[in-house]
């Protein structure tokens, strides 16, 4: 197993979009490349951590691999849109990639390249491109959530 962790925008729908892929065994939600122990949503929400709002993705590399996932990161949202994905404003939103090996850094870092030479987007694509770091897991209660409120569980 492998991970991935991904911002790109508020962490419900970006979660939502992995947990679909066959060779996603896991997917949770959170904060990272911040500069505050333990934040709390309403800590990262005021913006006084630095803090991404991510989905963490466990992933089985011999049946989906690290492109296929950045493939869908980039469908997914609009990396040319700097902290803010539709009407969800501030940086928490980025569009972040966190690479969690050298490998995963260069792939990452050359899908943007190509993504940005395409013309697919009349702006120049902002996604940072970091090494992952300290990852603070989200209250339990925005875990799946959009899969928990259509259940009519929660929210």
């Amino acid at each position: 197993m492998e991970q991935a962790t991904f911002g790109a925008g508020c962490f419900w729908s970006v979660e939502a979009a992995f947990r679909r892929i066959p060779g996603v065994s896991r997917t949770s939600v959170g904060y990272m490349g911040g500069h505050f122990e333990r934040p709390c949503h309403w800590d990262v929400v005021a913006r006084i951590t630095g803090h991404a709002e991510v989905a963490q993705v466990e992933f089985e590399p011999q049946i989906v691999s690290y492109e296929q996932l950045l493939a869908v990161f980039w469908k997914i949202h609009d990396p040319t849109s700097l902290n803010r994905q539709g009407a969800d404003r501030g940086e928490q939103y980025r569009s972040m990639i966190f690479c969690h090996t050298p490998e995963q850094m260069a792939i990452a870092r050359r899908s943007k390249q190509a993504l940005d030479a395409s013309g697919d987007y009349d702006k120049p694509i902002v996604t940072e491109i970091q090494s992952a770091s300290d990852y603070w897991l989200a209250n339990d209660e925005h875990q799946q959530y959009l899969e928990k409120k259509s259940r009519g569980i929660g929210g």
